[in-house]
């Protein structure tokens, strides 16, 4: 009993020291910018760091004003230089964003994050960012947007993308140009190829 015990005591220890080691080894680097030009760039210099994405938002930070948020990591013991691409959309029509989303899906590019905020040029647009694995097999993906201000026409636009293969990815609410406050819902659904 007291060598099973013992032995429990030792795998939870070793365990333990195991899950402590490992959370205290990623490093974060937080990028902000008021252009998105300027924030593809940075991002694509920290992805050939080893960095990758994990979040945006965006909208007023205390001494930047109207800014867009990127939070990269990058764990401490793996090499990910130069393994990811990004991608940073921002447009205040639906039909540029599907349009550009589209050539980004059909290149390999997939969804990883929305927001709303208030661009230097471009007034209130929805930002998307999109990242490539380049050592991945490359999986193509058909994009649909939709942009609404009623929420009874986003249920029925979202109940007929579901009807056609669509998966939710990702939504934001906000004063847009698409049309003043409203939701924007971004699906998508992989390409198959043969």
């Amino acid at each position: 009993m007291k060598k099973v015990l013992l032995t429990g005591l030792f795998c939870f220890c070793v365990l333990f020291l195991f899950q402590t080691t490992s959370l205290a080894q990623m490093q974060f680097k937080l990028l902000a910018t008021k252009k998105t030009s300027t924030m593809q760039k940075e991002m694509n210099e920290a992805a050939d760091a080893g960095y990758r994405f994990e979040g945006v938002s965006g909208g007023e930070t205390a001494f930047g004003g109207s800014e867009v948020v990127v939070i990269m990591s990058k764990p401490m013991d793996s090499d990910l230089k130069g393994r990811y691409q990004y991608k940073l959309l921002a447009t205040s029509r639906t039909s540029t964003m599907q349009k550009e989303m589209q050539e980004a899906g059909d290149n390999g590019y997939e969804y990883k994050g929305q927001t709303v905020f208030e661009t230097t040029f471009g007034g209130e647009e929805v930002v998307v960012i999109l990242e490539k694995d380049i050592k991945a097999e490359v999986k193509r993906y058909e994009y649909k947007l939709l942009a609404t201000s009623k929420t009874s026409t986003m249920q029925k636009e979202l109940s007929q993308a579901g009807d056609a293969g669509y998966k939710f990815v990702g939504v934001t609410v906000g004063k847009t140009a698409f049309g003043g406050s409203e939701v924007v819902v971004i699906t998508r659904r992989e390409v198959q190829t043969r």
